[in-house]
């Protein structure tokens, strides 16, 4: 019974060995499958699963030959029957990592082509981007241009406008300089005015005066030989 209870403890410790690899090679058959890329990814997935599977082979080949060990017939029997079961599970594991590994494989290459066009649309969108970008540069030279041009036609303008505010303050100043002459020649018309009527008014005065005297001669002559005794 001892002996029997010895072996028992590597059968069970086999058993789960067996059941934790077989659950980690679903796994990772499953993570072959979802692989987005690139192959690098897909290799390393790959080797992980082929060391499971060399420790799950393994483990197998330690429960086929505990089976093989066993004293009583109807154990042994049921070990082998196990074994072959387990067996079973690996090949339907390995059918399955191969077609995970097709499915991924297929995947990648789609997913590299689509990466192709779209690295040809990115080209292409560069390319008319860049015809875009040198269209709108020619436009922009264009416009420069344009605006040079009118630039150059408002200093033109702006020179002739110079000329022409130069010749009207040259005229300016010399209709100032007539006006300041008229207003001498007026300043001195208006101190002979002055002056001449200041001498008509002498002139009316001696006049009055000159009359006067000659109305006194004249009467003084008259009284004489009129009235002589007076």
């Amino acid at each position: 019974k001892m002996a029997a209870a010895a072996a028992a403890v590597p059968l069970r410790v086999c058993h789960q060995e067996i059941v934790k690899f077989d659950l980690e090679i679903k796994a990772a058959v499953q993570d072959i499958r979802d692989c987005p890329g690139p192959l690098s990814a897909l290799t390393e997935l790959n080797a992980a699963v082929k060391e499971k599977f060399r420790h799950l082979r393994g483990r197998i080949q330690d429960l086929e030959q505990m089976a093989k060990e066993q004293d009583k017939e109807s154990e042994k029997q049921a070990l082998l029957r196990e074994v072959e079961n387990h067996k079973k599970q690996m090949l339907s594991n390995q059918a399955a990592w191969r077609k995970a590994n097709l499915a991924c494989k297929i995947a990648i290459d789609n997913s590299e082509k689509d990466q192709l066009l779209q690295g040809r649309d990115i080209l292409r969108q560069r390319k008319t981007t860049k015809e875009s970008l040198a269209e709108s540069a020619s436009n922009i030279t264009e416009s420069l241009m344009g605006i040079s041009r009118m630039m150059s036609q408002q200093v033109q303008q702006s020179e002739e406008t110079v000329q022409t505010l130069a010749n009207s303050s040259r005229t300016i100043l010399e209709a100032n300089e007539e006006f300041k002459s008229m207003s001498g020649t007026i300043q001195l018309g208006r101190k002979l005015i002055t002056k001449y009527n200041r001498r008509e008014l002498t002139d009316k005065l001696l006049i009055f005066l000159a009359l006067a005297l000659f109305l006194a001669t004249v009467l003084y002559i008259l009284k004489k030989r009129l009235f002589p005794f007076l």
